[in-house]
């Protein structure tokens, strides 16, 4: 998943050299993919799929691969939305089913404290895709390279887990209960809407922090180096933030994480040299992954009798962020030559998240 969904990010500089696309239909190729995984978080989250997890996560993980090597071989706009479009349902189908399967297994062990090695893998995918780009560049591959060797990669991942996965434990399968509406607190609207500007913040320099690079003169080795540094800072990062979480409460380690991303996004932008896009990667990867389970966390908190409706709400707010925030950004970068607005804009709507977070933390009584 984590090529699937963000391998995007290191190609996109040399879809925009070769085939010539602005930085506003770069923005609209992100945005599919993103709408393409709300809608199918959206699918996956009713009990439709109870029981048949193993085979959907299968067949999803299948799909994954076989349309990130149909991206080599297409050149126009329009096939890259609509492949990035059904990548994104393929991604989201993953996330849900893999994790209903992971997650039941560990309640069944007693080992909830495995859950953060599990989206961990987001950011192993994406050093791995990291590693793959400083190959093909050293050996001048073009663009479509990558995507085929994009989904070759994740072909043998797909073997790699076909191998090991299992089903839901029996004991974890029971009937779809009705679920009680959701309450209507200050605190989950304050933490649904902080996690759609959140969604915002975060997907503009996601989406083109190695366009930054290569805008600002960066070796296309170094482009990958800093993609490194922010898939390996990700699978890191989510162990040190649930400790943050233990010691500050769910809401102000979502604040703060928001501030320390805010930093790094800025720093894309506002940093000469390679220092810049170094930090960017590291505090970027460090804080995203987090703060999606953190968000997610804390609403779960304020709505434990409605598991699912809560993540379809939060996941459609956190998609609606993501999907305009590339669009934005493209426009922006094309008005003005550069992404140094839109990052800025970036980092200032990850500081309100964090703002609203803090602000709607639930009182202690």
């Amino acid at each position: 998943m984590g090529i699937g969904r963000f391998v995007y990010t290191p190609i996109l500089p040399g879809m925009m050299d070769e085939l010539h696309l602005s930085p506003a239909e770069a923005g609209w190729i992100a945005s599919a993919n993103y709408l393409g995984y709300l809608v199918g978080a959206l699918v996956a989250a009713g009990g439709w799929a109870q029981g048949r997890e193993r085979k959907l996560t299968l067949t999803s993980l299948a799909a994954n691969a076989l349309l990130a090597g149909l991206m080599g071989f297409c050149a126009t706009t329009h096939a890259f939305v609509i492949i990035r479009f059904l990548a994104g349902m393929a991604s989201a189908f993953v996330m849900v089913f893999m994790s209903s399967i992971v997650f039941a297994r560990l309640a069944e062990d007693r080992r909830e404290d495995l859950q953060s090695l599990h989206f961990g893998g987001v950011g192993l995918g994406i050093a791995a895709s990291a590693a793959m780009m400083a190959v093909l560049v050293s050996g001048h591959y073009g663009w479509a390279a990558g995507w085929f060797w994009s989904g070759a990669i994740s072909l043998c991942g797909l073997g790699a887990v076909a191998l090991m996965i299992g089903g839901a434990p029996a004991t974890s399968a029971r009937a779809i209960e009705r679920e009680e509406a959701l309450p209507a607190n200050r605190s989950l609207i304050g933490i649904i809407v902080a996690y759609g500007l959140f969604g915002f913040g975060y997907v503009i320099t996601a989406t083109f922090l190695i366009a930054i690079v290569r805008q600002g003169g960066g070796a296309r080795v170094f482009e990958a180096m800093v993609w490194l540094v922010t898939g390996l800072a990700a699978f890191a990062s989510l162990g040190l933030w649930q400790k943050v979480a233990g010691r500050l409460g769910l809401n102000a380690a979502y604040a703060v994480a928001c501030l320390v991303e805010a930093v790094g996004v800025a720093a894309s932008v506002a940093v000469g040299g390679s220092a810049g896009p170094l930090l960017a990667g590291l505090l970027l990867g460090g804080t995203f992954m987090a703060l999606t389970a953190l968000g997610l966390q804390a609403a779960r908190r304020l709505a434990p009798r409605a598991s699912r409706r809560i993540f379809a709400l939060m996941t459609a707010s956190f998609g609606l962020g993501q999907i305009v925030g590339p669009i934005v950004a493209g426009m922006l970068a094309q008005a003005s030559g550069s992404f140094a607005l839109a990052s800025i804009l970036a980092a200032a709507v990850l500081v309100a998240s964090g703002a609203l977070a803090w602000a709607v933390a639930p009182k202690s009584p």
